[in-house]
Formats: structure tokens, C-alpha cells, sequence
């Protein structure tokens, strides 16, 4: 069988553009160093494109890597980051995606026909993603005006506290349930998302806020970059009760390439093998359903599995899945079909 396109619910290339760490010229971006994303890499690996993130980073510059190698951690986190130093990352990061449509490298996605239109003419499709809504102010103007620019994916928090949230902390093992949800802003930007028809992910959010977010909105909740608590007790992962709620409203979760999610022991160790990654597929499905489950590398963001790599390697899942028996159907609902339909009933 021919491999399917892969469409994928998280990527963290602008802040590496941002910061210098991936090159870019008149003709788009390229990787350097051992970066995951780049044009050549996307080609070999059937990368049709994904949600591209806007994320704004603390001042400290602090890594987790080193600590989440440990048998057992909690991460504190950084303090919330001012609107201000938000509101100017945040465009820097949403023009360098405009710019990187200017040259031809990718096309921004305002609606799955859109999706669907770059991925049938081979140019990379990006959604326009926030990852931490520190840049939303609570009167929603910058809200309004970036979804004008073409922002169609909204997390309220990154881990870290905002305005309109909690987040969950880098704990293993750990639950989500770690303090309190949604503040009384954040209900109403959840309002706002669904009047806008901008999706919700619930990837970093705690799980007092998850409910927050299922009480008050009337579409698919999705988390774009989650695993199984059941097979990972990382306090970022979602329980059973969590995936069964997702079920109900017809959502879905973008399974999180990020090893220490995927690992048994929560160690964020490359030398993951890549059936593990399929391991947390099958229980997806089982749970969610083959319709509801999807891919969210954090690409650019995350350690990966040796045998993946970068976006290049991308073939080493689809074989395994192949070998695992996923039939060609249900592939392609893996790779990019289940994205498209959550899309569909989201944005409209």
C-alpha cells in the first residue's frame, strides 16, 4: 500500500525560527542542526502539514530534559509571562508564518477545504495554533484580530497559569487533577472560541479546567497533543475518564511523540521504541473509537523516538502501524482523516 499523507495536531517550528535555530531564506525554512521540521524533510517523510504554534517562552530559558531522565519528578514551573512581552512574541511568531506563506513554503488553512486544497497541490498546510493564550487580552481584541490573520486553534494555558486558566505541571508519576480550572475569563473565552469557530485544545490544561472547558462549550472537545494516563502516569497525560468524555462529544486526542509521555517510566529517553508509540494508538482507539484518534508529534518541541527522529522518519510509524494490522482505512484516518472531520464540525 501507498503510505498516507500525514496531517499532525502539533509543531513548535515557529519559535525555532524565532529564536535562530532553524534557518530561513527567500525560498522558506530549512532545518540545521537536528531539528525535526524542514521542506526536504517533509517531502521524504509525507508530512503534509499541521498545526503550527505560537508559543511564547519564559524568560529563563530553563530546559526539563535533564530532570525528566530522573525516576520520579516535579517540575516547578516558570511564572506567568506579562501581555505585553506575549502580544509582541506572539506576532513576531504569526507574521514569520504569513512571511513563510509569502515564499511559497507552506499555506495558511482558514478552512478544511483549504486542508484539503494544499495537501492535493503539495504544498504543506498550517494551521495557525496558539499554545497559551498569555497574548489573548480579556477584552478578546487580539483574539479577533489574529483569527482575522488566520488563527483556528487555541489552548488558554502552556502548563503555566494565565488569565483564563491552570495548567498541568511536569510531574511523574502524577495525576492531572493538580489545582483549580478555568477562571471566570476563561469560561467566556471558551464562549468566544465557539462563536469565532476556533477550536479548544486541551492538551496543557489541568483537569479541573478540562471539565471547565466540557461544561461550558457545545463543540468536540480535543486535545491536540495527549497521551494515555492508563499506559504513562504523567500528570500531562489524560485518564479514562477524560478520553471517555472526548468520546461523547466526538473529539479527539493527537497522540504526543514526546517520550516521556509514551514511556512506562515517564523518562524522557530517546531509546523509546516506536511500537511504543503504536501501543498508545491501540489503546486510543479501544477507548475513543477509530474515528477519534490522531497524530500530535510536538515536533520541534519534544524528544522524539530514535526510530522517528525528525519528520523524515515519519515512514518508521506508518510501518509499524502496517505491521500492527491498522488496515489502509484506518490509516488514513490516523494520518490526516479524523483531523480533517473534527475540523469540520469545529470550524463551522
Amino acid at each position: 500500500m501507498e503510505y498516507p499523507l500525514i496531517f499532525d495536531g502539533h509543531n513548535d517550528l515557529l519559535l525555532q525560527i524565532q529564536s535562530g535555530k532553524v534557518a530561513s531564506d527567500d525560498s522558506g525554512f530549512r532545518g540545521n542542526g537536528g531539528h525535526h521540521i524542514d521542506l526536504s524533510k517533509a517531502k521524504a517523510g509525507g508530512f503534509a502539514g499541521g498545526f503550527f504554534a505560537i508559543y511564547v517562552p519564559d524568560d529563563s530559558g530553563a530546559s526539563f530534559m535533564e530532570e525528566m531522565m530522573a525516576d520520579s519528578y516535579d517540575l516547578p514551573l516558570p511564572p506567568a509571562v506579562g501581555w505585553p512581552r506575549a502580544i509582541e512574541t506572539a506576532l513576531a511568531q504569526a507574521a514569520i508564518l504569513t512571511r513563510q506563506e509569502a515564499q511559497g513554503a507552506l499555506r495558511i488553512c482558514r478552512t478544511v477545504e483549504d486542508i484539503r486544497t494544499a495537501m492535493g497541490d503539495g504544498i504543506m498546510a498550517a494551521v495557525m495554533h496558539m499554545e497559551g493564550a498569555e497574548a489573548i487580552d480579556p477584552d478578546f481584541h487580539t483574539l479577533e484580530v489574529l483569527h482575522a490573520a488566520g488563527l483556528r486553534s487555541l489552548g488558554p494555558v502552556w502548563s503555566r497559569p494565565t488569565i483564563f486558566g491552570h495548567g498541568v505541571p511536569f510531574r511523574f508519576p502524577g495525576s492531572p487533577d493538580t489545582g483549580p480550572g478555568l477562571t471566570e475569563d476563561g469560561v467566556r473565552l471558551v464562549r468566544k472560541c465557539n462563536e469565532l469557530g476556533l477550536m479548544i485544545d486541551l492538551s496543557h490544561l489541568n483537569e479541573a479546567g478540562f471539565w471547565d472547558v466540557a461544561r461550558h462549550s457545545s463543540k468536540p472537545l480535543v486535545a491536540t497533543h495527549s497521551n494515555a494516563h492508563a499506559l504513562c502516569p504523567h500528570s500531562r497525560n489524560l485518564t479514562d475518564r477524560q478520553l471517555h468524555v472526548i468520546r461523547d462529544t466526538d473529539g479527539m486526542v493527537g497522540l504526543n511523540f514526546a517520550v516521556a509521555f509514551l514511556r512506562e517510566d515517564g523518562r524522557m529517553d530517546a531509546d523509546t521504541p516506536v511500537l511504543r508509540m503504536v501501543e498508545h494508538l491501540d489503546y486510543l482507539i479501544k477507548v475513543l473509537g477509530e474515528d477519534r484518534v490522531g497524530l500530535g508529534s510536538d515536533f520541534d518541541g519534544a524528544t522524539v523516538p530514535d526510530g522517528i527522529k525528525d519528520i523524515s522518519g515519519l515512514p518508521a510509524l506508518r510501518k509499524a502501524m502496517k505491521a500492527q494490522g491498522y488496515a489502509e482505512e484506518l490509516m488514513a484516518k490516523l494520518c490526516h482523516g479524523n483531523w480533517l472531520r473534527v475540523l469540520e464540525e469545529t470550524w463551522t
